[in-house]
């Protein structure tokens, strides 16, 4: 009995959960100023975005506690049957969801609505996670790389058709993972080679580029003239790269309207203000707090309202606008520890599946900030994928607070093997 209220309190790991604490309430600080007027200023106002968000945080605090009870176990032994619940989730909402934004992707249940595509990240993460930690799993074999992507891919596919592109690339991140496990390193060379040829393919001239790949083939093969051997592999090579450039064009026009401007916009193809307005006025934002900001509840570019979503995807920008350079890094600082701290805390465990899942969080966490800080600051692509914990919305504070949660109780539980 002794050991088991021991793995109930003092083995969870506290300090992630004070880091999760800390940026949730800065979250909802940020949203209540993001929204702030005199008219309104209950932060607890249920018809405002920072009323609604409080009572997705006492929801999420139950859950939360939920979680923390439930022996780990249970994650392991029924992975694929929650994968495969989620699954169904996101397909049906196809069929039976509401439409909002344009988007048919929601599901509404009394005052609440949600995205199950939100769900679909902690659930592919502990599918992924039983998966590779079976014995004879080893994903430098073919048939279980296949099978492991497979599990990536397929929730990824429902998501991109639904019309959620932002929703589905997050999943990618999930790859990361998998280089912890022993995935080879070209595979990384060969994804950043993809999404360079992608971005020349699009601005340069495609038989320039073409050109320039020959020569630069058949200059390797002359300098390293030992690996002569290789010719025929390096050659295939400049074959399929020389297709792939010429094909973006088709993959680049299967894109919506608003997705090819934004693309467009960000290479420097178009200069249409009425295209990136939301990016120009989240720059000006975040530029116009300085190096200590402007004040708490103080921001003119929020209170004006001239960044669109400021409370969702370029939430950032009301942060750096109040709090500055100094204030942005702050924040950034927080997110780095709490990803160092999970790193730390996945290198320790005794079981595969926990090790693995935890890799899974922290390359879901660092995927969304990196892009939606990118997003605020006009150095990548606005998809829409909010800022974790700090953004206005249920179902990103609900799925990021399940993710999180349940490798705080597999950690909790790591003296155990749990497959």
């Amino acid at each position: 009995m002794g050991r088991k209220e021991d793995s109930l309190t003092g083995h969870f790991d506290w300090l992630t959960v004070l880091l999760y604490i800390v940026l949730v309430l800065i979250g909802w600080a940020t949203i209540y100023s993001a929204v702030y007027s005199e008219e309104h200023s209950n932060i607890f106002d249920v018809t405002r975005n920072s009323g609604k968000q409080f009572q997705w945080m006492v929801t999420c605090s139950i859950v939360a506690l939920l979680l923390l009870i439930i022996d780990g176990k249970f994650f392991s032994t029924f992975a694929y049957v929650i994968y495969g619940f989620v699954l169904l989730i996101c397909v049906g909402v196809m069929f039976f969801g509401v439409e909002v934004k344009g988007q048919q992707n929601w599901i509404r249940f009394g005052g609440f609505q949600m995205q199950p595509s939100e769900l679909a990240k902690f659930a592919t993460a502990l599918a992924l996670s039983k998966y590779l930690s079976g014995l004879t799993i080893d994903v430098r074999k073919w048939k279980d790389k296949i099978i492991a992507m497979a599990i990536i891919v397929i929730p990824m596919l429902t998501i991109a058709i639904q019309g959620d592109a932002g929703s589905a690339i997050v999943f990618v991140a999930l790859v990361l993972a998998l280089f912890r496990e022993g995935l080879e390193s070209y595979f990384l060379i060969i994804g950043g080679t993809i999404i360079i040829l992608s971005l020349l393919a699009l601005v340069a001239d495609k038989f320039l580029l073409v050109g320039v790949l020959l020569g630069l083939t058949i200059l390797f093969i002359w300098i390293n003239w030992r690996m002569r051997k290789y010719t025929l592999y390096l050659l295939a090579f400049w074959f399929l790269a020389s297709g792939y450039v010429f094909s973006v064009d088709y993959g680049f026009s299967k894109l919506k309207g608003h997705q090819k401007d934004r693309i467009n916009v960000l290479l420097g193809k178009e200069n249409d203000p009425a295209k990136d307005w939301n990016v120009r006025q989240s720059i000006i934002a975040v530029g116009s707090g300085g190096l200590l900001g402007k004040g708490y509840l103080k921001g003119t570019q929020t209170k004006l309202n001239f960044v669109p979503e400021q409370s969702t995807d370029f939430i950032f920008s009301s942060i750096g606008e109040e709090f500055g350079f100094v204030g942005s890094v702050v924040l950034i600082g927080i997110f780095v520890a709490l990803l160092f701290r999970l790193v730390f805390l996945a290198e320790r465990q005794r079981s595969r599946f926990s090790r693995v899942y935890g890799y899974c969080v922290v390359s879901i966490l660092f995927f969304h900030l990196v892009i939606n800080i990118g997003m605020a600051i006009g150095i990548a692509p606005v998809i829409g994928i909010p800022l974790p914990f700090i953004s206005y919305g249920g179902s990103s504070l609900l799925s990021f607070t399940v993710l999180l949660f349940i490798f705080i109780r597999l950690d909790a539980q790591r003296l155990e093997v749990l497959r």
